[in-house]
């Protein structure tokens, strides 16, 4: 069983940044890649980025690339994502997600954090 604990968000002005964490626990974590995704009112949970847990892959959504930025801490089992120039439309419920890689992005992940509110003001 794997657990993961969201933390980091919060309301910040448009053009800001913030960096969500997600501490990740379990007996079988290091053999899971970990993903971050998305829900916006109204609209459907979206895939945000994601990062192979014991090597340097990473994979995102294109909306994404260049101005999110995923990372993790094998020492402290914390995945991070970084979000610069936010804008109002990033505004969601901001999950962590567990599962293998090479799927994470494609088929729902099974394990999933209880979610963190990012809110972006304009």
């Amino acid at each position: 069983q794997v657990q993961l604990v969201e933390s980091g968000g919060g309301l910040v002005q448009a053009g800001g940044s913030l960096r969500l964490s997600c501490a990740a626990s379990g007996r079988t974590i290091g053999s899971y890649g970990m993903a971050w995704f998305r829900q916006a009112p109204g609209k459907e949970r979206e895939f945000v980025a994601a990062i192979r847990w014991s090597g340097s892959s990473t994979y995102y959504a294109a909306s994404v690339k260049g101005r999110f930025t995923i990372s993790r801490d094998n020492a402290n089992n914390t995945v991070y994502l970084q979000m610069n120039s936010l804008k109002p439309e990033h505004t969601a419920v901001y999950y962590c997600a567990a599962d293998f890689f090479y799927s994470i992005a494609t088929s729902p992940p099974r394990f999933w954090g209880q979610g963190t509110q990012v809110t972006v003001s304009s």
